[in-house]
């Protein structure tokens, strides 16, 4: 017997206490591979202080981010025929959405919110990767609608945060119907006046960017985001050659007319802010300059030519 081993070991990592380290408390940075502390990341909204690389985050993390002081009311998503075409692969389509749901805490990939943002009222959707990949079926359509409806009744601007794989393929020709449909609910906002803008997040791809992501009245991008249909090694497959580099991301597409503005998300609030005044018409204060990067959309709205 080990008198040290077996008495006086246990006694004192009883008296000392042992504390278990939480996983996430420090991240990697995925390009520098640089560990940052979880709180000082959560504090500069997940994005890596040093590298300036943007984490993926949640729905309700974006819209606390966004709406002044944290504060927003989330909209009731419309209901909707769960699992229509009893689909299975691997596993059963409930049970995928049933892990979906207890993963994120929403009921599918689209969350809506009223609020502010520097005291303009907005109405804010935001897709949710971490849900099936931010994927597009019947619940994520008719919750776009609905944010657009009510953006229409309350006459109010609406800005959407885009961020999915495309559409759900567990819902086949059903889910390819949510592209024209929410069209026509951009449509009916433009109709009535009212402003609409996207931000592209990473990623941006699929179906998504063949519809509603792509129709915005102004397109600003996070940096280095993926925003496209089909991906890079897809493409490389069918055309058999080397794609540029950078291909697909942000910074690319803006140079090549895709995107009006890659923002950081840190000034992401300020510069919607300055957008949704100009093209509202409404006075833009001296401490609030306008947009370095003048798109098409409000050099119409200010009636002179883009830079």
């Amino acid at each position: 017997m080990n008198w040290i081993t077996n008495f006086v070991r246990p006694k004192i990592n009883s008296m000392l206490g042992r504390r278990e380290m939480p996983e996430n408390l420090w991240i990697k940075d995925p390009e520098s591979g640089e560990m940052v502390f979880h709180k000082d990341l959560e504090e500069n909204q997940y994005v890596i202080p040093s590298s300036g690389h943007h984490m993926k985050i949640s729905a309700r993390e974006r819209l606390k981010f966004f709406f002044d002081g944290g504060r927003f009311e989330t909209l009731d998503n419309p209901k909707v025929v769960v699992d229509p075409l009893k689909f299975r692969d691997e596993k059963r389509y409930v049970d995928r959405l049933k892990d979906a749901r207890t993963k994120t805490g929403m009921d599918d990939a689209i969350l809506n919110a009223t609020g502010t943002i520097e005291g303009l009222p907005v109405v804010a959707t935001v897709q949710d990767f971490a849900f099936m990949g931010g994927s597009l079926g019947m619940a994520a359509g008719d919750a776009i609608i609905h944010a657009f409806d009510t953006a229409l009744k309350k006459r109010r601007s609406l800005v959407l945060f885009a961020a999915s794989g495309g559409a759900r393929m567990q819902e086949g020709i059903l889910s390819l119907m949510q592209l024209p449909r929410t069209t026509v609910a951009v449509d009916r906002l433009k109709e009535a006046g009212l402003p609409y803008i996207v931000v592209l997040t990473n990623p941006t791809t699929g179906g998504v960017t063949a519809s509603y992501a792509m129709l915005g009245d102004v397109h600003i991008a996070e940096p280095g985001a993926l925003i496209g249909f089909a991906g890079p090694r897809v493409i490389e497959q069918t055309i058999r050659e080397k794609l540029p580099d950078g291909f697909q991301r942000a910074e690319y597409l803006m140079d090549h007319g895709m995107v009006d503005m890659v923002v950081s998300r840190l000034e992401l609030k300020a510069t919607i802010a300055r957008l949704l005044k100009i093209l509202m018409k409404e006075p833009v204060t001296a401490e609030e300059p306008e947009p370095e990067i003048l798109s098409p959309a409000i050099a119409v709205a200010q009636h002179r030519p883009p830079a």
